[in-house]
């Protein structure tokens, strides 16, 4: 094991076992809501995964140690410090790791760190993605970059409607990294089920989702699988309705300078304003939904 590692109990027997585990990020703890409803919701999802006969496995770095498996007082600590804790991508790891200091695991970090313990799926929110107006910034989010070379399962609500969903289809059919629909054969754009593209496969049920991966893990393809699962109908907002939020945060964030990695927390923080908190509930639906999908696959693989 990597000695930068550190697996909590529950975790290490789980693998050990060889039984179903979820590994889970933290940023949506310190940067995508807000205290004390991020700790809630964390323990809430690990609470919805061991329901579903899994072990969750949520991901950080805490004083330097790669954590998967952590305490609930460690999910109270990332969240009451919330983004004064280093967002942490693949970039960030060596310095954190080398300085001892805390880290909020991105879903590129969160891939990097569930292959080092063993666990090959992982639950999220949303992906991130190529940001609109990427072709002059080059804002593209380095979860891509992780999917095309970390042979983990990723199953989210889809990218985040405040990207460029197009342009993200494309980075990710270059990089070779199937996009499946979980019972749907349209990309959601995570507040919403609905986006205008499509995704490579439509595959409808857990079992069959452990058996494409699976095939992936047996010929060696080494790249992730990003399995896009819409938000429960209930909860789905209107699309006219989210979009205008998203472009007005967009606008915002582009007039106040906002970029790199402080872009995503920026604009879901100001969409949930403008929607009145009611985007930051549908977030914490779909986490949910994500959730149990995750640990039904995990038990089927």
């Amino acid at each position: 094991m990597n000695k930068h590692l550190e697996l909590s109990p529950e975790v290490k027997t789980a693998i050990e076992l060889g039984k179903p585990v979820v590994a889970l990020e933290s940023t949506i703890i310190s940067h995508g809501m807000p205290y004390p409803q991020n700790v809630e919701t964390a323990l809430m999802v690990e609470d919805a995964i061991r329901k579903e006969g899994a072990v969750p496995a949520t991901i950080a770095v805490i004083k330097g140690k790669l954590k998967a498996g952590l305490t609930k007082e460690e999910i109270e600590y990332l969240g009451k410090k919330g983004p004064a804790v280093t967002k942490a991508s693949r970039r960030d790891l060596p310095v954190l790791v080398a300085q001892n200091r805390d880290g909020a695991t991105t879903v590129a970090t969160t891939m990097i760190i569930a292959h080092l313990a063993g666990i090959k799926i992982f639950a999220t929110g949303g992906v991130g993605g190529v940001h609109r107006g990427a072709e002059t910034t080059m804002d593209i989010s380095a979860d891509l970059e992780e999917l095309s070379r970390t042979p983990v399962m990723v199953v989210c609500a889809g990218a985040k409607s405040i990207l460029d969903l197009g342009l993200t289809l494309e980075y990710l059919e270059t990089k070779g990294v199937p996009v499946i629909g979980y019972q749907t054969n349209e990309l959601p754009a995570f507040y919403t089920r609905v986006s205008g593209f499509k995704v490579d496969y439509r595959i409808d049920t857990p079992e069959d989702l452990a058996a494409a991966f699976n095939a992936q893990q047996e010929m060696g393809l080494n790249s992730g699988m990003l399995v896009t699962n819409p938000i429960p109908e209930e909860w789905s907002m209107d699309p006219d309705y989210i979009n205008q939020a998203i472009d007005q945060a967009v606008k915002e964030a582009k007039e106040q300078g906002i970029h790199g990695k402080e872009t995503t927390p920026f604009l879901l923080a100001k969409v949930k304003d403008l929607t009145g908190g009611d985007s930051l509930k549908a977030n914490i639906q779909l986490v949910l939904n994500n959730a149990r999908l995750a640990a039904r696959t995990a038990r089927s693989l």
